[in-house]
């Protein structure tokens, strides 16, 4: 997906994207590891960066997930990672938004730009009702991005996710559709 006011845009993955996510997740590696699951070994291997690839291609025909790469315009890098998961549909219509994003790119509101776009395709693509997300107290910029894109908190979950071994509570936010 494409804005022209955008210094970023979203699309799907392509296998030709494997080289450039396992560079993404290697130069990032510690820095994903403060807010995410920890990872086996595997996961940084090309075969599992195109594995990763085709499953998230067969969840999507499927209606079950959404993962884009976010990509800078002026160059072509992928610079991260946003996903619309655990697509629900009947009386829900709704699913949970995960992302992120090259270390270096932080602070530059490219984050902010692939939310509104990701949104913009579960209402007016995917025909979702509702996106939930979930980011650690801690994660002032996650919480900030979530914000400026409308969405509103709804409490905290407690000990929601295990990482690093440790259960993290999770505030959890959410968009409506009536809402944009």
């Amino acid at each position: 997906m494409n804005d022209k006011n955008s210094n970023i845009y979203i699309r799907a993955y392509e296998p030709s994207d494997a080289e450039a996510l396992l560079a993404l997740h290697l130069n990032n590696r510690e820095f994903f590891q403060l807010y995410n699951p920890a990872r086996d070994e595997s996961f940084f291997t090309l075969e599992t960066q195109l594995a990763g690839i085709d499953k998230g291609n067969d969840a999507r025909s499927q209606d079950k997930r959404y993962p884009f790469g976010i990509f800078l315009k002026e160059t072509g890098e992928l610079i991260g990672e946003i996903s619309l998961f655990e697509v629900i549909r009947g009386p829900l219509q709704k699913c949970l938004l995960g992302y992120s994003l090259d270390q270096r790119h932080n602070g530059k509101g490219y984050m902010s730009e692939a939310v509104r776009l990701v949104v913009e395709f579960a209402f007016n693509e995917a025909g979702l009702h509702r996106i939930e997300a979930g980011v650690m107290p801690r994660n002032g910029g996650s919480i900030r991005v979530l914000e400026k894109a409308g969405f509103r908190s709804e409490g905290l979950a407690r000990k929601n996710v295990k990482i690093n071994g440790v259960w993290e509570d999770h505030q959890m936010f959410s968009l409506l559709d009536e809402d944009v």
